[in-house]
């Protein structure tokens, strides 16, 4: 294949999202390589969540800047993403983490998000099925939901094609070629070499195994979730706000006719403990279906975002930590305007891979599902 002036590794959210972006930049000679099929990985097993609650101030200026553009995608890509701004209900059931979403919704105010906090009663009057006698408290932001994270990755995919991009699945990258500290090609596991000066790695838990044939030490490592379906909705509003129950990370929303939950459990069998007590409806929830999927974990639960110090021509996102798909459409800016010399409309530079080096550079995400 002729040289390109970009390749992008992955066809996740992330992944799709930097293809629109660049394109829509006017860089139409692009290549993305997904191994599978786009949306395959992580992305077709997340819960869809978009919340502008997080305690990183970087994390909510990118929720922000993220959910304007989710909002606005059918205009913008032409598809229909199923987007629900039913709000995002956190509860409270630990001083520590009372304190720690207080200074949270304090900073998040600050920033013009639009969270409040509830005592327990105000968070039975919105979900009455919830057990509240425990609770200490909670936070709400209607302006948080969830939408459907296939659609997205389809519609920036389909728009980004439409641009120019040539989108390439069922093509597993062997390693990155690199010579005198500079990014020279890509070479697939078909024996082909697509020589381009720059690369995009989006691959998820995937990154770290890719990054290192070009000797970039991506810290990233998966952690197991499952999700599980019941048709049966035990009498919850169509409108219930995303509900999550900070201290077990039990977690629920509508979907259709019933209902998607899922938590830090594995198994339907320990997930029923947390599950019951604080939603004792479910128990009686035939289980419909269910997946997993992997979490691409950081060392601090923030992303991994830059190019590298050490390799001319290599980018990177990963280590979102559960929170990539709600922050690709901002993360597949913030990547174009650093490939094409933009300047970057929200500083990522505290979230480089480079951080985990640097003495007091970890900076950590406290609001981890």
């Amino acid at each position: 294949m002729a040289a390109v002036d970009a390749v992008i590794v992955g066809g996740g959210c992330v992944g799709a999202s930097v293809a629109y972006h660049l394109a829509e930049a006017g860089y139409a000679d692009i290549v993305l390589l997904e191994a599978d099929t786009l949306a395959s990985g992580s992305t077709s097993k997340a819960a869809g969540g978009i919340r502008l609650q997080h305690g990183d101030a970087l994390n909510v200026r990118l929720a922000q800047r993220s959910l304007a553009e989710l909002m606005d995608f059918e205009q913008l890509t032409g598809a229909e993403i199923s987007f629900r701004q039913v709000g995002y209900l956190f509860l409270l059931s630990s001083p520590s983490d009372l304190a720690m979403f207080g200074q949270s919704v304090a900073l998040q105010q600050s920033l013009g998000v639009p969270v409040r906090t509830l005592s327990p009663e105000q968070a039975g009057e919105l979900v009455p099925q919830l057990r509240t006698e425990d609770l200490l408290g909670a936070t709400f932001c209607p302006s948080d939901g969830y939408a459907t994270p296939e659609a997205v990755v389809q519609g920036y995919a389909a728009a980004a094609r439409r641009r120019g991009v040539v989108i390439r699945q069922g093509e597993r990258v062997r390693r990155i070629v690199t010579e005198h500290g500079r990014v020279q090609a890509v070479e697939t596991e078909r024996g082909e070499r697509i020589a381009t000066s720059t690369v995009i790695c989006t691959a998820g838990t995937g990154s770290r195994a890719i990054a290192a044939t070009a000797e970039v030490d991506l810290p990233v490592s998966p952690e197991r979730r499952r999700l599980f379906f019941t048709s049966h909705s035990g009498g919850i509003a169509d409108d219930v706000p995303l509900t999550i129950d900070f201290a077990t990370g039990f977690y629920f929303h509508r979907e259709g006719p019933g209902l998607v939950f899922g938590g830090r459990e594995v198994t339907a069998e320990d997930l029923m403990t947390p599950a019951t007590h604080r939603l004792p409806v479910i128990v009686d929830a035939p289980l419909t279906s269910t997946w997993h999927g992997d979490y691409d974990m950081s060392p601090d639960h923030n992303a991994m975002v830059g190019r590298s110090a050490h390799l001319e021509g290599f980018y990177y996102a990963t280590g979102f930590s559960g929170h990539g798909f709600q922050l690709s459409p901002a993360v597949g800016e913030h990547l174009a305007e650093l490939v094409t010399g933009r300047q970057p409309s929200i500083d990522l530079t505290p979230f480089r891979v480079e951080r985990f080096a640097e003495v007091g550079g970890s900076r950590v995400e406290p609001i981890v599902v």
